[in-house]
């Protein structure tokens, strides 16, 4: 078994590397005063939205959501237990997904090119989840990553690769702190966490693997288990991910760094799941926000009712029409509502005023967009109209 290297000593040996004659910026303490008062790089402020990607070997069940092991194994859920009694033999483990998660049609050259057509500006990818199995080689998950198991494939490289290689979009990865069952954690669990074994053997070195592979420009953490930010050290690899690592002038990290961290400490708010406080926040934030309404990842137990369409407001009679380039001539086609002359009104969203339209013969309409300069526009990137009364 190898010996893995106290976080503390490989610090200690990376301070004693000459520093770089070009680099002269302040360096960060350990400690959330000093961490809290660093600036988000200013890329991160131009990147309106991103996409995040839950995947892993919870795919592979994709019933209910990407805690499946959780609620099937620890609360023993009674339709996850009987979704396992109709579908797998007696004695089936939840390792034995592994080998089943294959990745058979994942092209990552495919992926990057959706993303970057999508308009989104950074993506996240899950390096691991609470299950603990990471989608790269991790040194320190043996036979539970995506290179000894399933895929036998780098995933975590390959889309990175694919994203610098074939986009602009900033590259960014997930990682939960914490394993629901790995016996290490739930020793140090037992203790009230005076114990440490997990993070300085298994969470903190694949961290530190983890940005020096594959500099990640959002590191997204997750998962604190229940345990303070000082049983993780987290201001300690802050300060190594700001001050020394391949990333430190690029990176941006969000606040789930240990509990009661969320929302106060760290880079972006994210402060809860699905986030949204309907106003602007004095701090930078990000809503992170899932398609279906019940689980991060798919499900093949979901309805069509279940995903969000972003799109309309039935009890409203609101529909939204999103579109991304100002036409020149000022005149905006929409090929599909029907419109209803003394009942349909039309609004750019930030604008307010309603705009003149022309029903066409069959379906689609016309709407005359108001004539505004470049500093009037009420978004520099995108806009949105809302349709009262079509069908």
């Amino acid at each position: 078994m190898r010996i893995p290297e106290l976080p503390g000593l490989a610090l200690a040996l990376l301070v004693l590397l000459p520093p770089s004659p070009a680099r002269c910026a302040a360096r960060f303490d350990p400690t959330w005063a000093s961490l809290d008062a660093r600036r988000l790089p200013a890329w991160f402020d131009r990147a309106k939205f991103g996409i995040f990607i839950h995947w892993g070997v919870f795919s592979v069940p994709s019933f209910g959501s990407e805690w499946f092991w959780w609620y099937w194994q620890k609360q023993k859920m009674q339709k996850y237990v009987k979704f396992m009694k109709d579908n797998y033999p007696s004695g089936f483990k939840y390792q034995d997904f592994g080998p089943l998660f294959t990745a058979k049609f994942f092209n990552a050259n495919q992926w990057a090119d959706i993303f970057q057509a999508s308009g989104a500006k950074y993506i996240v990818l899950t390096s691991k989840h609470h299950e603990g199995f990471t989608l790269w080689g991790s040194e320190y998950s043996w036979n539970w990553n995506a290179v000894d198991e399933g895929p036998k494939r780098d995933i975590v490289k390959e889309l990175e690769v694919a994203i610098r290689n074939r986009t602009d979009l900033r590259f960014g990865l997930y990682y939960s702190l914490f394993e629901w069952f790995h016996p290490l954690f739930l020793e140090d669990q037992s203790s009230s966490f005076h114990k440490r074994q997990f993070p300085v053997s298994k969470m903190l070195p694949e961290l530190y693997e983890l940005v020096n592979k594959y500099r990640p420009e959002v590191l997204w953490s997750d998962g604190d288990g229940g345990a303070p930010d000082h049983y993780w050290n987290s201001t300690g690899f802050l300060a190594w991910l700001y001050n020394d690592s391949p990333v430190r002038d690029t990176v941006v990290t969000n606040d789930r760094w240990g509990a009661g961290s969320i929302c106060k400490h760290g880079g972006y708010y994210t402060c809860t799941d699905r986030y949204n406080p309907g106003h602007l926040l004095p701090h930078k934030w990000e809503n992170c926000m899932t398609i279906d309404k019940f689980s991060w990842g798919y499900r093949r137990d979901a309805g069509i009712g279940d995903y969000l369409t972003y799109t309309s407001k039935p009890k409203e009679k609101l529909v939204y029409a999103i579109f991304l380039k100002w036409p020149t001539s000022g005149k905006l086609f929409l090929g599909q509502p029907k419109a209803t002359l003394g009942a349909t009104e039309v609004k750019l969203l930030g604008h307010g005023q309603p705009l003149k339209w022309i029903s066409l013969e069959h379906s689609g309409m016309v709407v005359e967009l108001p004539q505004l300069t470049f500093h009037q526009l009420p978004c520099k990137w995108g806009w949105a109209l809302a349709l009262t009364s079509v069908i």
